[in-house]
């Protein structure tokens, strides 16, 4: 198969299906549609980088690759599907004398974001939450932009916007703050706010969490591996 030498592996596959899908991890039975898997990668590669189980199906059930053609619409997925091009490495692992699961592993991209391209034509970044791939925020695709740029530090002065941004940020807890309140909880323009998150954002000093409907931002929890790190 696409000159992948099948290895044994069965009990170390076995062990990561046993983990189920998460932010790490992501199963699939086939690969019919190179956008949608475009956005896995995406999502992947702008969090810690994770990996596609290939030939099995969401239950956890073993099936087997049944088509080489998988393996391709993968790589056509990184290589026209994602920008930039990701790299994947694909390893097979042979579970009993009939099956075989492909691991293709994607590493997180030193250079945010990585984008995708949709059924539209448009491109979008995507971020992995969970078993879930889902739009970055634009704040964090502009924090990455900027942390590409190396914008440098960020000088913080007692009253200053910067100082009072993170005051409102440590004062919400765990919590957080949705960006959008920013501007009016702080009486600026939401252009100031924008600007004031994203800076703070590319250095690290504030990040971003996703609760389960939308992005809040946080201070770092260096215990996390989160979007801004």
């Amino acid at each position: 198969m696409k000159d992948i030498r099948a290895v044994r592996g069965r009990r170390y596959i076995l062990g990561l299906i046993a983990e189920g899908e998460h932010e790490h991890q992501d199963f699939k039975y086939s690969i019919t549609d190179a956008c949608k898997i475009a956005k896995s990668i995406s999502a992947f590669a702008n969090n810690g980088g994770g990996r596609l189980l290939i030939g099995v199906k969401d239950n956890g059930t073993v099936a087997g690759v049944r088509n080489e053609e998988d393996i391709y619409m993968v790589e056509q997925a990184a290589e026209l599907y994602c920008r930039p091009a990701q790299h994947i490495e694909f390893t097979a692992f042979r579970v009993d004398a009939q099956a075989v699961v492909i691991r293709a592993s994607i590493a997180k991209c030193d250079e945010r974001p990585v984008q995708a391209r949709d059924t539209d034509g448009t491109w979008s970044a995507y971020y992995r939450v969970a078993d879930e791939n889902i739009h970055a925020h634009p704040l964090m695709v502009a924090a990455w932009r900027r942390s590409n740029a190396s914008a440098g530090g960020i000088v913080l002065r007692a009253g200053g916007l910067e100082s009072r941004l993170l005051e409102h940020v440590a004062s919400a807890g765990g919590a957080g703050v949705l960006p959008e309140s920013v501007a009016p909880a702080m009486c600026i323009s939401r252009a100031s706010a924008s600007g004031l998150i994203t800076r703070l954002a590319a250095i690290g000093v504030l990040d971003f969490r996703y609760d389960g409907t939308a992005f809040r931002i946080v201070l770092p929890d260096a215990g996390d591996i989160q979007a801004g790190q």
